[in-house]
């Protein structure tokens, strides 16, 4: 394992007392794997990242990064993994090719060979168009390639990426999922949080969802979403009429769970498109109108709305 946490913590002291943002967090991460970590805002995600990067001294608890102990060798975790802030941090007054080479010198790599090391990572990155002009001209998207640029200018096991696509348009967006994904493909662990459902879908082998504090679920994508057997069905509905649809519904034998939802009920069935037509009728002839009516596969939101009671979608994820 490229990560291994046990029992990690992280309380933090205020005026009103002690605040335990992270409750003992148990994690896994297999070398050569994209995994991604999910949870909404307040969740511990965050903390918990800033921790594995050995920005934060954890409160509690065991990890070891890249084979190097997280409390007693954060030197060496240092050494070892790359790092991209949600923020960044390029320099509005240089140039992509000035900031990698300084990058690199200042991991104690000499001159001759950071300007090698710069050269591959403005083809790798295809930065060469601009490598040469200031910082500050560059779009969203290609201060991100920068970014990543920068984080792997000492040849890292492993690179966390803190929501890498924050902010860009659709095609910056594939463009950074292309450049993940290759990083994957060569060899490198990265470590991604994000709080885009489907790009953790699309990128990810495995995620880890985090609530409160404390993992609720981790595991393959694709192998948590069969979980959540079935289909899902939502049905748009007026608060004066959820309750009678929802008694209605609730006695239908292809139907396996019912939930309230803000607009309506979420239904979890064995065959949607053979639950639709049985569903329309019985709402109809009990003269309930709908607003609409859905039909979807299970989501990673379901997932998580399976473990937590209540939806990852909800409010800001951080």
């Amino acid at each position: 394992m490229i990560i291994e946490t046990v029992g990690l913590k992280k309380t933090f002291s205020s005026r009103k007392g002690d605040v335990e943002a992270v409750r003992g967090v148990d994690l896994a991460v297999e070398e050569g794997e994209i995994f991604g970590f999910l949870g909404p805002n307040g969740a511990g995600k965050t903390t918990t990242l800033r921790m594995l990067a050995t920005l934060l001294e954890p409160t509690g608890g065991t990890a070891t990064i890249a084979g190097a102990d997280l409390r007693r060798q954060p030197g060496d975790v240092r050494a070892r993994i790359g790092y991209v802030a949600q923020g960044g941090g390029t320099w509005d007054e240089v140039s992509a090719r000035e900031e990698l080479i300084y990058q690199g010198r200042l991991h104690g790599i000499n001159r001759t060979e950071c300007k090698a090391r710069a050269e591959h990572a403005i083809d790798a990155f295809q930065l060469g168009e601009f490598a040469d002009r200031k910082t500050k001209t560059y779009s969203g998207g290609q201060r991100r390639r920068l970014d990543i640029a920068l984080s792997l200018m000492h040849k890292p096991k492993l690179v966390f990426l803190d929501e890498p696509t924050t902010g860009l348009d659709p095609q910056s967006r594939a463009h950074m999922w292309g450049e993940v994904r290759r990083l994957r493909d060569e060899g490198m662990t990265v470590f991604i949080t994000t709080h885009y459902l489907d790009e953790a879908d699309a990128l990810c082998d495995r995620i880890a969802i985090i609530d409160h504090g404390q993992i609720v679920v981790t595991g393959g994508t694709d192998e948590l979403k069969r979980q959540v057997s079935g289909d899902v069905v939502l049905v748009g509905l007026t608060a004066a009429d959820r309750e009678t649809a929802e008694t209605a519904i609730k006695q239908e034998s292809y139907v396996r769970e019912v939930e309230t939802t803000e607009s309506g009920l979420r239904l979890y069935v064995e065959d949607g498109s053979a639950a639709l037509p049985h569903l329309l009728r019985l709402l109809d002839g009990k003269a309930i109108p709908l607003s609409s009516i859905e039909l979807h596969k299970p989501s990673l939101d379901d997932v998580f709305l399976r473990q937590t009671g209540r939806s990852l979608r909800e409010g800001d994820n951080a």
